[in-house]
């Protein structure tokens, strides 16, 4: 009888080791080695097993055939957007997010609507339940096949005797296999589970969807590996409070890694969002000061966002920096721009930024239109609301150009506003633009066309 393999992982970030130790070598955390089994003695992976297992061999380069397969439309605009097209046959997708946030239903919504065989396996859900929810949806399909199953060996049982076309597993931290002699959830069933699944959408060519749950630091639950892993990671966040949810992409090897997806939650499931511009920007009865509309890209996606700045004495000593959905350090810069190069006094104030919609956006274009939100709430004067920014802010009190300048200006003309203002050395074309397009070069010629 052959000997039983063991090692210790960390339960915090997967590294294996040799031995137990107090303190894992990577992640620095303590009392995280747990002992658990690689594998039984005298068993066989089913990788060995099934008749689609083969045997490879190298080829050059040239002689490789490209299958004329087309990606597999999910009938969801976003989630194709967010894909680059759609789901690539063979592709294993991870997909991301804080319980109730919407991963099962987004899933079951894609299962009934795809228009192909679909595997649906639970391991959270009986069959009953997934048949209630689908019932409150108001979806339905003949060809969604709905498994309440854990053990992947009964899973490829079923896969082999249904041949669908798409299988999508929630969630992968409930999997065990028998050739792994530790309990679901633990380092070495995720990674295991997950090479099977791995293999399998190799060999056959049939997409996977996985749902990883995620720790209380935002990660997902598992090692690290597993996200490098799979071809697609995908990410769906939002505010439970909030009803609407973004599908980010962290990681695709067929397409961007910058696309955004908008949806609404609804009671009948979730509504993908076309125009999120209307979304994200407030209306108001009569104009406020301390808003600002700014032309933002995620991806090839421009938005129209909506800032707020809230600028106040400080009462308690220290003046409070605090934003929402938007970066700190970025603001505490561009605070330091306004009273060294353009002699705004706001060391004593309190300074707080707001980004509408609950989204979160990187994109420096969006400094010029922060810049003039504080300065509408400093003066307490309210911006037009057909005006609209879209440029950079330098450490020199610069107004630098932005990428895709001309898309933005596209899609504020489209949306209704009058006036642009971008940074006098971006490159446009010398075409009439159906909106005004004002061009500074300094904070200083803003302000003076602004607010004086």
């Amino acid at each position: 009888m052959s000997k039983v393999k063991t090692s210790f992982f960390c339960q915090s970030c997967g590294t294996q080791h040799a031995k137990w130790q107090g303190q894992c070598n990577s992640c620095k955390q303590w009392n995280t080695l747990t002992e658990e089994v690689l594998e039984k003695p005298n068993t066989k992976s089913w990788k060995n097993e099934k008749k689609y297992s083969l045997i490879s061999k190298p080829l050059k380069i040239e002689e490789i055939e490209i299958s004329s397969e087309s990606r597999i439309n999910t009938k969801d605009t976003e989630l194709n957007r967010v894909l680059g097209g759609g789901i690539i046959p063979g592709a294993l997708m991870l997909l991301g997010g804080e319980p109730g946030i919407g991963k099962s239903t987004l899933l079951l919504q894609i299962a009934m609507s795809v228009g192909c065989k679909v595997l649906y396996v639970s391991g959270e859900e009986s069959q009953q339940q997934i048949k209630i929810r689908s019932d409150r949806m108001d979806v339905s399909s003949n060809q969604c096949y709905v498994l309440s199953e854990t053990k992947t060996q009964n899973i490829f049982s079923q896969i082999e005797a249904i041949a669908p076309d798409l299988v999508v597993i929630d969630s992968v931290q409930t999997l065990y296999t028998d050739y792994i002699d530790s309990s679901p959830g633990s380092v070495s069933q995720i990674k295991e589970c997950t090479a099977e699944f791995i293999k399998f959408a190799k060999e056959t060519h049939v997409p996977v969807f996985l749902v990883g749950h995620i720790t209380k630091d935002g990660q997902i639950a598992g090692p690290k590996i597993l996200e490098h892993m799979v071809d697609v990671v995908l990410h769906f966040e939002g505010d439970r409070n909030n009803i609407y949810r973004i599908l980010r992409t962290q990681k695709n090897r067929f397409g961007p890694t910058s696309e955004i997806g908008i949806y609404e939650m609804q009671s009948k499931g979730l509504r993908a969002v076309s125009n999120p511009s209307e979304l994200l920007i407030s209306e108001k009865d009569e104009k406020l000061s301390g808003h600002a509309i700014a032309a933002t890209v995620e991806g090839i996606r421009p938005l129209m966002i909506e800032i707020q700045a809230l600028v106040s004495s400080a009462v308690y000593g220290t003046p409070q920096r605090t934003t929402s959905g938007y970066n700190t350090k970025r603001l505490n810069m561009l605070l330091a721009v306004l009273e060294k190069r353009a002699g705004f006094e706001l060391g004593t104030k309190d300074v707080f930024i707001n980004i509408t919609g609950g989204i979160s956006i990187a994109d420096p274009a969006i400094d010029l239109a922060v810049i003039v939100a504080i300065l509408s709430s400093y003066h307490d004067i309210a911006i037009p609301e057909s005006f609209c920014f879209a440029a950079e802010v330098g450490l020199s009190g610069e107004i630098r150009p932005v990428p895709k300048t001309e898309q933005r200006i596209q899609e504020a003309a489209k949306l209704g506003f009058d006036t642009i203002v971008i940074s006098k050395f971006a490159k446009i074309s010398k075409q009439n633009h159906s909106i005004k397009v004002l061009t500074v070069s300094k904070i200083e010629a803003l302000i003076t066309t602004l607010f004086d």
